[in-house]
């Protein structure tokens, strides 16, 4: 029998009711998944594999689920106390902690865990991962990248380019942005192309969700940047600041040029007033004289 046969025969007295109570059901179902989204794909899938956490597919089965709400509303007190699981979990992150969420109350984190048991139970879960290529890069896609990340390359949603906030090593002229973190190494200590292709389509740090929430950056995009921060990690050195440096000293240099401007012009003013003074003022004593 269909839904729709069912509702038929049972009436708007008993079926109107239901309307009302499955609207805030909806409504909670649709909060989470966006709550995951904004917060939990740059390190997790459901279905996806590992990126920088563990993926979430079926994790109601591997671990009750008081202790999934205690630990989603803070990872680190659970490692500072010493649960076992915990710490097994930031050691096969390679020590890198879960921060605290902003809006992870117990409510929020039921919510999310049944949004997770549901996803997992489909062939397919929305929150899978972003499929990045795996076959080699090429120097073309590492030149992309390079365009992309210095902004040269203008990126398809609007998005501001990286060297706004981050610099990489060999950015070249005065390097990048010291707002954010050092690219140079992040390909190595996120662990590859997988995790740090999925930062980079939906990052979780404040500033930069914020930023790219509808903004995102596009797989073709995405890709010639990964091929860049993996030729600057193969390097092993992050920026060596002369950029920075170099920064300092032109704006020295042309601090002292304005000063000295400033200078001949004031000199050539104070003369402009002062002789013609010191002229009128003689004219006056030698009148006086005669």
């Amino acid at each position: 029998m269909t839904l729709k046969l069912l509702l038929h025969r049972i009436g708007p007295a008993f079926y109107i009711p239901l309307i009302f109570i499955a609207g805030p059901v909806v409504a909670h179902a649709q909060e989470a998944v966006d709550f995951f989204r904004g917060n939990c794909t740059s390190c997790h899938t459901i279905g996806g594999g590992r990126l920088t956490g563990p993926d979430l597919k079926d994790v109601t089965k591997r671990k009750d689920r008081a202790w999934l709400v205690q630990f989603l509303q803070s990872p680190q007190a659970m490692i500072d106390k010493g649960d076992a699981y915990a710490l097994k979990l930031k050691e096969e992150a390679r020590d890198v902690v879960m921060p605290n969420i902003n809006g992870m109350s117990p409510a929020q984190a039921e919510l999310l865990l049944t949004m997770i048991e549901a996803e997992s139970k489909l062939p397919k879960s929305q929150f899978a991962g972003l499929q990045i290529s795996d076959r080699p890069f090429t120097q073309q896609d590492i030149e992309l990248g390079k365009a992309l990340f210095m902004g040269d390359k203008r990126l398809a949603n609007g998005g501001p380019p990286c060297v706004t906030c981050h610099t990489v090593n060999g950015a070249g002229g005065f390097g990048g942005g010291r707002l954010g973190p050092d690219l140079s190494r992040a390909f190595e200590r996120l662990q590859g192309r997988k995790a740090m292709g999925a930062w980079l389509y939906a990052p979780a740090t404040p500033t930069m969700s914020l930023t790219f929430s509808k903004k995102a950056m596009k797989a073709e995009e995405i890709l010639p940047l990964l091929a860049l921060f993996e030729n600057t990690a193969r390097s092993g050195a992050e920026d060596d600041r002369t950029g920075m440096a170099g920064f300092f000293a032109a704006g020295f240099v042309v601090a002292i040029l304005c000063l000295t401007l400033f200078a001949f012009i004031w000199k050539a003013r104070f003369r402009a007033v002062r002789d013609p003074l010191v002229e009128l003022s003689a004219r006056k004593v030698l009148g006086g004289r005669s």
